[in-house]
């Protein structure tokens, strides 16, 4: 089972495209994946923006932000921890919603397509086609989605693909229609001809799902997660928990290890989870799971640790 950690910091600074590297924004270090790896975390979900590995659509990445990316994922994986590539973009480049204006789906599958070449050779590298794709059509998200797809196998490539739905791709909204036609019809049209993918899911326990407030509403993790997991039982697939979060608070606490019993509850239709998040640049976020100035583990850890034996 995949269990990790967003490491955080290079999609930072996104009002500063292409912003000035180590000020606007970072990548992380080999450090944390080392401290990562030592509390048996396997896989590393690395948040980037499209915008700089690739400043002209259907043009070469920028060979400066590629070597950054490429020296990451290369050294991170060699000691075996899996890494999710997470174009961290809600299905836009530049503003522009994929599907719509100079955004094709083609420009978005001629991503996949370069990365996929990269890639292809490493079974320890993981395709997260986009982060939390949003006020859009359900339907417009999944063209893309298969366009991308399509793309990767067209290349050879066989890694694990994580697809991400529609209205942040939340868990508990899965059958809702408030922002269309539910990812839980629309979702069911995605086609890998590998047939190696997970459904990625996002989830918080605040009010409003948002992960904005360290208030959580519930105890009750798992009920959050039950209605998708029905989802996946009921359609034979699999599915992934790309960010999920508390604050340090009782109540977060027990949300967290309900949610995380769940998964372990029902591994025949989850294949793992990574917290949000940790980097370099976190200082006091509420969620950060690594103490400020190399101070240890913020007590969030502990919550996660009978989960990683």
């Amino acid at each position: 089972m995949l269990k990790g950690v967003n490491l955080a910091s290079a999609e930072f600074g996104e009002a500063f495209i292409p912003g000035t590297y180590e000020e606007h924004y970072i990548y992380p270090s080999q450090s944390e994946v080392d401290y990562f790896k030592s509390k048996k975390m396997n896989v590393i979900r690395l948040p980037f923006l499209w915008e700089r590995l690739q400043p002209s659509l259907n043009q070469a990445f920028d060979q400066t932000e590629f070597g950054r990316l490429d020296g990451f994922v290369t050294q991170a994986t060699a000691k075996n921890m899996y890494v999710i590539l997470d174009p961290h973009n809600y299905a836009r480049y530049r503003g522009t919603v994929i599907g719509s204006g100079q955004v094709s789906t083609a420009a978005f599958a001629d991503l996949w397509s370069r990365l996929a070449n990269t890639y292809k050779d490493n079974a320890y590298v993981i395709f997260g086609l986009m982060n939390e794709p949003h006020t859009m059509a359900t339907e417009a998200w999944l063209a893309a989605a298969n366009a991308a797809t399509r793309a990767i196998r067209n290349t050879g490539a066989t890694n694990l693909i994580l697809v991400p739905g529609n209205a942040w791709t939340g868990a508990s909204t899965w059958g809702d229609n408030w922002y269309g036609t539910p990812n839980a019809t629309v979702l069911l049209d995605f086609v890998d001809p590998r047939n190696n993918y997970a459904i990625e899911v996002h989830q918080y326990f605040d009010a409003d799902h948002s992960g904005k407030s360290p208030t959580c509403a519930t105890t009750n993790g798992a009920e959050k997660l039950a209605t998708f997991t029905a989802w996946l039982a009921a359609n034979n697939k699999k599915g992934f928990l790309g960010e999920f979060a508390g604050a340090n608070n009782a109540t977060c606490k027990q949300a967290i290890e309900s949610a995380l019993q769940h998964i372990d509850n029902n591994r025949n239709y989850w294949i793992g989870w990574t917290w949000w998040a940790a980097g370099p640049w976190w200082g006091n976020y509420m969620y950060s799971i690594t103490q400020p100035s190399g101070g240890g583990d913020a007590p969030q850890m502990s919550w996660l640790a009978p989960f990683l034996n």
